[in-house]
């Protein structure tokens, strides 16, 4: 049957242009809407097929589908469909998809639609393609019969892409927050904030969400807290995903398993291990969720054996392991990594072992850092073993694991095993460090390889290296190690490369050559620390002293008094005006020596002045010069250098204290004080109750066998000789005393020197402290 159906329009033209967004179809939203028109007033005529008329009727009137008989099927009336209805809506708004065409053909249907008919319409058209559905909302927006619903507004949401339509998307959420009762569109803004977290525009996203939470609607359902949560750590903002996860918690919304695998991750690697766990222990026994994923296993191991919670990331490693889950070589490497790091190194080994056995493959980092830590545990025949199998699954060692084996085994003198590597590491062209060409160097010097050790100081200088440095303190190791002739070797060595040490050194080289009695080597040293703008000081010309006051071989002596001239110290000049006579010095001993150690730094040189007195008072005494040591041992005592040596308390005691000085220094001060004793006593009439001489255990033998071929009244205890005054008064009485003291060598001098010789103490150079030296046997 054909249908004609003549429409008589009203003289007003319904429609015009139709909005073609969002935003403009709420601007014009608020306008009033047009007048309704008036009903048709055309005759309507049915034809039949051969176009006779069936019937007739005055004009038309807006028909509801499936409601009002509008479709003949033959001479009966059926009402039209409303899938038929919305079909028709959903092909107008495809053929016009939008502008004046589309509005005016959807003006012209027989029969405004309804929100159902809406739904039903736009639900029919295709989600490929926005535009349709847009321009149809926005015409049924502006008539006078629309009502806001979910339904539509989250289909809308839907099917509008973010990523081009993000602003569309804003304005139907601000459109839906302004409505009165945001309960009734949970759809829309759910679908809303999760279209535009899951599209990845974090700033909209976030917004939506505050703004709903700001709102206090508590309808967000948990997958779009999900995208958000997700977007959120994505990006790297933990603290704005705990935020979300916390009103998550607050409006009671359930997690998922989804949820639980952002956010136990997420919290462990924030450093939020306890709630971390926590939520993974509510994770596995929360029900429908079952065993939990392996991610998530993985990262609480990891971050549990990074924090240095080796047992809990162990227990969770077996707990993964029974559960059925295959352990990944990411997490294998966290706990072989943590557990050797913490020094657990068989457990970190026992673990390696079982990964091993598992089939997984170790990493290079893994490798690399199993190989080093064994190597620095001294466990270098593993360390030596894991370097090969390390090699032979194609991994290429770094510079660091090769310094580490060479540094190790050079530590533990494996000189063979160190130099392989070292050479291994030069064939696969890595360059070896300035740490490794060190540590090498230092092993050869220890073992005495000094041509092997030029060798590879010449290699480290080939390599850009500074030498100067090393080389110099390969020549201390020498030195400490009492190996003289090795460093005067390798100091000849350094100078036929052009390499230059320090003063210092020089110094520490001559000191060793004197000790060891090469004077010869010894007189060069000092010239060229002389040369080298250094000052000898007093110390070290008394050293050089000290060694002639024990030398007993002639020409030794004449080595040693070369040595001295060639120091250059006014200390040498002094020594040889005090041996000249008067005539020469042009002025008598005293004040010779008092001009001397006038010009002496006290501030400075005290410590090092006392050394020399002591040294200096062995040498007078040994060469017969009794009256000059008497001398400077005066000078000494005036300057205060030994300022508590003698005490007098009235008449109760009077003491000398010598257990700082050297034998020499005793015995002269032990004869100068008793015959300061002796003039108190017989000149001025004071006589004290006792009278002690302070020697500790050393000196008491030396000075107590002196006094004693004087028949002297003193008795020898622990470290202490004593008399009465009364005894000594009667002792200074005796002439062979008076003689004595006077320094009138008695007839018994030969005696008495022998004992001397045979006694006397050794004033070692390397004593630099006012302690006892030595005793030294010696015969003159």
């Amino acid at each position: 049957m054909l249908l004609r159906v003549g429409l008589a329009r009203s003289a007003r033209l319904r429609g015009g242009a139709v909005p073609l967004s969002l935003p403009l179809a709420r601007r014009l939203s608020f306008e009033p809407p047009p007048p309704p028109d008036p009903e048709w007033t055309d005759t309507v005529e049915y034809l039949d097929e051969t176009g006779a008329l069936l019937s007739s009727a005055p004009g038309a009137r807006p028909a509801v589908p499936g409601a009002d008989p509008t479709i003949l099927s033959g001479a009966s009336a059926h009402p039209l469909p409303r899938p038929a209805a919305a079909a028709r809506i959903a092909a107008l708004a495809l053929r016009h998809r939008s502008g004046a065409p589309l509005s005016a053909a959807l003006s012209a249907l027989p029969s405004a639609p309804d929100a159902a008919l809406l739904l039903l319409a736009a639900s029919s058209l295709p989600a490929s393609d926005p535009v349709p559905l847009t321009s149809l909302v926005a015409w049924a927006r502006l008539q006078p019969w629309f009502a806001p619903s979910d339904d539509l507004s989250s289909l809308l949401a839907s099917r509008l892409p973010p990523a081009t339509h993000s602003t569309e998307l804003l304005a139907l959420f601000d459109d839906t927050l302004a409505l009165p009762d945001l309960a009734a569109f949970p759809k829309t803004l759910n679908t809303v904030v999760s279209a535009l977290a899951t599209h990845g525009l974090l700033e909209p996203a976030f917004y939506c969400f505050k703004r709903l939470r700001d709102a206090g609607f508590k309808g967000l359902e948990t997958p779009a807290y999900n995208a958000l949560l997700s977007l959120l750590l994505t990006r790297g903002l933990a603290f704005k995903a705990f935020e979300v996860l916390d009103e998550m918690a607050t409006s009671g919304c359930a997690l998922d398993e989804g949820t639980y695998e952002l956010a136990v991750p997420a919290l462990a690697r924030a450093g939020r291990i306890d709630a971390a766990r926590k939520m993974f222990d509510e994770m596995k026994q929360r029900e429908g969720i079952g065993r939990a994923p392996v991610g998530v296993y993985s990262v609480m191991v990891d971050v549990l054996a990074k924090a240095g919670r080796l047992d809990a990331a162990m227990g969770m490693y077996r707990e993964m392991v029974a559960v059925g889950h295959r352990v990944s070589t990411a997490v294998s490497t966290a706990m072989v990594e943590g557990l050797v790091r913490s020094g657990k190194l068989d457990a970190g080994m026992e673990l390696w072992e079982e990964m091993r056995r598992g089939g997984l493959r170790p990493s290079f980092g893994l490798y690399t850092m199993v190989v080093e830590a064994n190597a620095r545990s001294g466990r270098l025949d593993i360390a030596a073993k894991l370097f090969g199998d390390m090699e032979k699954a194609g991994f290429f060692p770094t510079p660091g694991t090769y310094a580490c084996l060479v540094e190790m085994h050079a530590s533990a003198g494996q000189v063979d095993a160190a130099m392989r590597l070292f050479h291994s590491m030069a064939n696969a062209g890595t360059r070896p460090g300035l740490s490794t060409f060190t540590a090498l160097l230092t092993m050869l010097a220890n073992k005495g390889m000094l041509d092997l050790a030029a060798k590879v100081l010449l290699e480290m200088k080939a390599s850009g290296f500074p030498i100067e440095v090393t080389a110099s303190d390969l020549l201390m190791i020498y030195i400490r190690d009492g190996s003289t002739d090795l460093a005067l070797r390798w100091l000849r060595f350094m100078g036929s490369a052009g390499i230059r040490t320090n003063n210092f050194i020089i110094r520490q080289l001559f000191e060793s050559c004197m000790k060891t009695g090469l004077y010869d080597s010894a007189r060069p040293l000092l010239e060229t620390y002389v040369a080298g703008a250094a000052k000898v000081d007093l110390i070290l010309y008394t050293s050089i002293l000290a060694h002639l006051v024990r030398c007993q071989d002639e020409n030794n002596e004449r080595a040693i008094m070369d040595i001295l001239s060639a120091s250059k110290h006014k200390a040498h000049d002094f020594i040889c005006g005090l041996f000249t006579g008067p005539e020469q010095r042009k002025q008598p001993v005293l004040s010779f020596v008092r001009e001397f150690f006038q010009g002496i730094d006290y501030d400075n040189e005290e410590s090092a002045a006392r050394y020399f007195v002591n040294v200096l008072l062995n040498y007078l005494v040994l060469m017969g010069q009794m009256n000059r040591a008497r001398c400077v041992w005066k000078v000494a005592y005036e300057n205060k250098l030994f300022a508590k040596a003698i005490v007098f308390d009235q008449h109760i005691a009077w003491s000398l204290d010598v257990r700082s000085l050297s034998v020499g220094a005793a015995l002269v001060a032990t004869v100068h004080t008793l015959h300061r004793f002796r003039k108190r006593m017989l000149y001025y009439g004071v006589v004290p109750r006792r009278i002690k001489l302070v020697t500790g255990p050393t000196l008491k033998m030396v000075v107590a066998q002196v006094l004693a071929s004087l028949e002297s009244p003193f008795e020898v205890s622990k470290v202490v000789l004593r008399a009465p005054g009364d005894s000594v008064l009667e002792w200074f009485k005796k002439p062979i005393v008076q003689q004595f003291l006077l320094n009138e060598i008695p007839s018994k001098a030969d005696v008495l020197m022998h004992r001397l010789n045979v006694m006397f103490p050794s004033s070692a150079p390397e004593v630099r402290s006012l302690s006892i030296p030595r005793s030294l046997g010696m015969s003159r």
